[in-house]
């Protein structure tokens, strides 16, 4: 399971958001159940990769400390349809008000899960890394990015102020990227990285000798990145003679996330895609209610 804390403020307080949401004013129909214990298990209508385990525990600890969750499937784990994920043990009236809340969350990342563990496959054996972009459903960018990494993918920035990424608008308006480059350098911290993203070789060239960290390739198809890649190496390497690290990562963006494949000989280290965000469905759970409770 990925690394994930649970204590940050932001993640609460969008629990929060997502139960008054749904709760409003409170349950109307917790009158129905009474006083009653419940137990409910959790069961897969389709096969994937499992995501939303520790949002779910949190979610209904916020509406009661009884509330007992037995994850049965892992998050980042697979599973089969008709498979049970999980099992959970409360107050009735606490485990139908937060019923659809959960299992909305862990639909959603379930199936950004999924999308990314199908994308990481396809570069199983190559030194490539899936990476997300800030291409997330605005207030939930927090359990997408974790559900990318369930799937097996890695994190790009979280926000502007994580790094700084210099595209195509940065570099109009600033009068290039020596000049862009140069600007963050003097004013950034100086733990953060620079990354620029190039739609050209010349572009490129000019990043790695002005010292960026990184090179994000626009569209450039897998043949003309097994031409560029390895000139931007060499040239990193000559760029010591000017101070840079000699270090440079390269990033393919704007892929096919169809023809991934191809793309897995070209040298990046990096491949940037929203598609497991952007294109997943969701999967399709639902809560049943144990009978020997």
């Amino acid at each position: 399971m990925p690394a994930l804390n649970l204590i940050d403020p932001a993640l609460n307080r969008l629990l929060d958001h997502f139960l008054d949401e749904d709760l409003g004013r409170g349950d109307l129909t917790a009158v129905a159940v009474g006083e009653h214990y419940g137990g409910a298990y959790w069961i897969a209508k389709q096969p994937g990769v499992f995501c939303g385990g520790p949002f779910i525990k949190l979610l209904f600890k916020r509406l009661d400390d009884e509330v007992q969750i037995r994850q049965l499937v892992a998050d980042g784990e697979s599973f089969i349809s008709g498979q049970r994920l999980l099992e959970i043990e409360g107050p009735a009236r606490i485990l139908v008000a937060g019923e659809r809340t959960a299992l909305n969350i862990s639909m959603r990342l379930s199936g950004v899960s999924t999308a990314t563990a199908r994308l990481v496959r396809e570069l199983v054996g190559t030194n490539i890394q899936l990476v997300d972009t800030r291409k997330t459903t605005p207030g939930i960018r927090l359990l997408e990015k974790y559900a990318v990494r369930c799937g097996g993918g890695i994190n790009h920035r979280f926000g502007l102020d994580d790094a700084a990424m210099l595209k195509e608008n940065h570099i109009a308006w600033s009068g290039g990227i020596t000049k862009a480059v140069k600007a963050v350098r003097a004013a950034a911290p100086w733990t953060s990285r620079v990354i620029v993203e190039a739609e050209s070789l010349d572009q490129a060239e000019e990043a790695v000798r002005v010292g960026a960290d990184a090179v994000l390739l626009d569209e450039f198809s897998p043949d003309h990145l097994e031409i560029v890649v390895p000139k931007l190496r060499e040239l990193a390497l000559v760029s010591i003679e000017a101070g840079g690290s000699g270090k440079i990562i390269l990033e393919a963006s704007g892929v096919d996330p169809m023809a991934i494949k191809k793309y897995a000989s070209t040298g990046v280290d990096l491949i940037s895609t929203s598609s497991p965000i952007t294109r997943s469905p969701w999967l399709d759970f639902s809560m049943r209610f144990e009978k020997n409770h």
